[in-house]
C-alpha cells in the first residue's frame, strides 16, 4: 500500500458534572478537567503526528464574559506546547487564586466544565494551524456557537458542499471539515430559530426563550437533519455554546468511539484503554457509542444514547484493527495476538519446519503482539510434531537419550533483527527525498545470522509501508546475508 494513506486522528470529550469547588476539594485542583484532557490525549499520541487543538466551555457565563477557550499547535512538539501554553496562563498564580474554583471559572481561560480535544493525523495536504481541529463557529447568540472536533473521511464532499450552496450559504473554502461544520451550524442555527418562534408568541422574554433553547433543544432532530446524507466513517464531537455536548458516529461503525460516565465526570475518546487509564475503570464499565447513534450530555448533566439514522451493517475499519489502535486494548491485543497465530501453519510451510536454521523478528514494534502469537503457535505446533516424533522412535525401538535430545532442543529462534534507528516520518510527497530518507530509517543486527544459512520470517503489522518496507527494510537485512528473507 502506497505511504499516503489517511490515518486515524483522535478525539478526547470531557464533561464535568460538578462545580469546579468539587473537584479542588476532592482531587486538590480546580483544573482537574484540564489535567483529564491532558493525560487522555497522551494515551492517544499514537493516533495523531501533525497536531493537537483543544477548547473548553464555561457554564452559564455573564453576558460580557469570555466562555468559549481555544488553543491549537502544529509544531514538533506540538501535545507539550499546546498543554504548556495553557497552563502558562496559571504557573504563576498565588495558591489563593489557584485554589479559588470560583475565581479561576470568573477570570481565567480554560476553566470550563466542558472540555474537547484533538490529535490530528494527516498524511497529505497542508499541515498550517487553520487544518487543525477544533474548529469553532462563532456567534454572539450563545445557543448558535459551536465547536467540533473529528475523526472522519467524508465520500461525498462535493455534494454536501453543493447542498450548502443551494442553501444560500458561501463557504469559505471546500474541504470536508469546514462543509461539515457549516452542515451541522446551518441546522443548529434552523433548530435554535425554530424554537424561538416557538416561545415568542406565547409572551416570553428573550432571556427566558435563551433558558428554554437550552433545556429543549433536540439534539437528536438535529443530527437526524444535518447528517441525513453524510457518507464516509466519521466520529465527530462536538460542544454548543451554552454547554450540550454531543458524539455521532457513522451508522456502519467505521471509526472508533467508546465513553464512560458516572456521577463526577463523562469521558469520550477513540481508544478504550485511554479512558481505562485516565479514569481507573475496567473494560466492563466502558461503552461503545452505538453505531448510527448521538451520544447527548445535555448542558443538566443527563446522559443519552440516540439512533440518527437508520441502521446499517456494521463493517469497522479494519486498519484500526491491526495498525491504528494502541495495543493495550483487550479485544485490540487479543486480536492481533490471533492474527499472528494463524499464520503458524502457512510460515512452517514456507520454512519446510526447519526451525534450527530460521531465525524468527518482527517490524515494527507494534507487531510485537502479532509476533508472540506467531512464536506460541509455532511452540504449540512443535509440541504435536515433537511428540509425534517421540511416539514414533519410542514404536520402533529407538528413543535413545541422544534422540529425545536432539528432538528436545529444537525451539524457534527469535531475535530482534531489525532496529528503528529514527523517528523519521516517511510518508513524504517527493520521491527522491523520501527515499533518502526512507533507505535509513532501519538498522540491524549484526553477528547473529548464519551467511546463507539461515532464513529470516520478519512479521509485519504495518498497512502504510510500501516504500519503507522495500526501500529500508529488505535492503538493510539483505546486507545480513540470509538465504532468504520471508514478510
Amino acid at each position: 500500500m502506497s505511504e499516503v494513506i489517511k490515518h486515524e486522528c483522535g478525539i478526547a470529550l470531557i464533561r464535568l458534572l460538578k462545580p469546579l469547588s468539587f473537584y479542588e476539594e476532592k482531587y486538590g485542583t480546580s483544573l482537574f478537567g484540564l489535567q483529564r484532557l491532558h493525560l487522555l490525549m497522551q494515551k492517544m499520541r499514537n493516533r495523531g503526528q501533525d497536531g493537537a487543538g483543544l477548547a473548553t466551555i464555561k457554564l452559564d457565563p455573564e453576558p460580557g464574559h469570555r466562555y468559549i477557550s481555544r488553543k491549537r499547535s502544529n509544531s514538533p512538539t506540538y501535545l507539550k506546547d499546546l498543554f504548556d501554553q495553557v497552563f502558562t496562563y496559571f504557573n504563576d498564580l498565588p495558591p489563593e487564586k489557584l485554589h479559588d474554583a470560583d475565581w479561576l471559572k470568573e477570570n481565567m481561560p480554560y476553566t470550563g466544565e466542558v472540555l474537547l480535544g484533538h490529535l490530528r493525523y494527516g498524511t497529505h495536504g497542508s499541515n498550517t494551524i487553520e487544518t487543525v481541529h477544533p474548529f469553532l463557529r462563532l456567534n454572539n447568540w450563545i445557543s448558535r456557537n459551536l465547536v467540533l472536533a473529528g475523526n472522519f473521511n467524508m465520500t461525498n464532499v462535493d455534494e454536501l458542499f453543493d447542498e450548502l450552496v443551494e442553501l444560500g450559504q458561501y463557504p469559505k473554502e471546500k474541504s470536508d471539515t469546514v462543509t461539515v461544520m457549516e452542515k451541522i451550524g446551518h441546522f443548529l442555527d434552523d433548530e435554535v430559530q425554530r424554537l424561538f418562534d416557538w416561545y415568542k408568541p406565547d409572551g416570553y422574554s428573550n432571556d427566558e426563550i435563551n433558558q428554554l433553547i437550552f433545556e429543549n433543544l433536540d439534539i437528536q432532530r438535529l443530527m437526524r437533519r444535518a447528517c441525513k446524507k453524510f457518507d464516509g466513517g466519521y466520529v465527530m464531537a462536538g460542544m454548543i455554546g451554552y454547554g450540550d455536548a454531543f458524539v455521532i458516529r457513522d451508522p456502519n461503525g467505521i471509526r472508533p468511539a467508546f465513553y464512560y460516565h458516572d456521577d463526577e465526570i463523562v469521558i469520550m475518546a477513540s481508544e478504550r484503554p485511554a479512558i481505562q487509564t485516565v479514569a481507573n475503570v475496567s473494560y466492563q464499565s466502558i461503552r461503545e457509542v452505538k453505531p448510527g447513534h448521538v451520544l447527548i450530555i445535555k448542558k443538566n448533566g443527563k446522559v443519552m444514547e440516540q439512533p440518527f439514522t437508520e441502521e446499517r451493517e456494521v463493517t469497522p475499519c479494519s486498519f484500526e484493527r491491526i495498525y491504528f489502535s494502541r495495543g493495550t486494548d483487550r479485544d485490540i491485543y487479543l486480536e492481533r495476538k490471533r492474527l499472528g497465530q494463524l499464520l503458524t501453519d502457512r510460515i512452517l510451510e514456507a520454512i519446510d519446519y526447519d526451525l534450527e536454521n530460521t531465525i524468527f523478528s518482527f517490524v515494527p514494534n507494534t507487531a510485537e503482539v502479532a509476533f508472540n502469537g506467531l512464536v506460541e503457535g509455532l511452540q504449540q505446533r512443535m509440541c504435536e510434531i515433537k511428540k509425534q516424533r517421540i511416539k514414533r522412535l519410542q514404536e520402533q525401538g529407538e528413543l535413545t537419550d541422544e534422540a529425545l535430545d536432539q528432538i528436545l532442543k529444537v525451539l524457534p529462534r527469535t531475535e530482534k533483527i531489525a532496529v528503528k534507528d529514527d523517528k523519521m516520518r516517511t510518508f513524504i510527497a517527493d520521491e527522491v527525498i523520501r527515499g533518502g530518507m526512507v533507505s535509513h530509517v532501519y538498522d540491524v543486527t549484526y553477528g547473529i545470522v548464519k551467511n546463507h544459512v539461515d532464513t529470516i520470517v520478519l512479521v509485519d503489522d504495518s498497512i502504510v509501508r510500501g516504500t519503507t518496507l522495500r526501500d529500508s527494510i529488505i535492503n538493510i537485512v539483505s546486507r545480513l546475508k540470509p538465504k532468504r528473507i520471508i514478510i
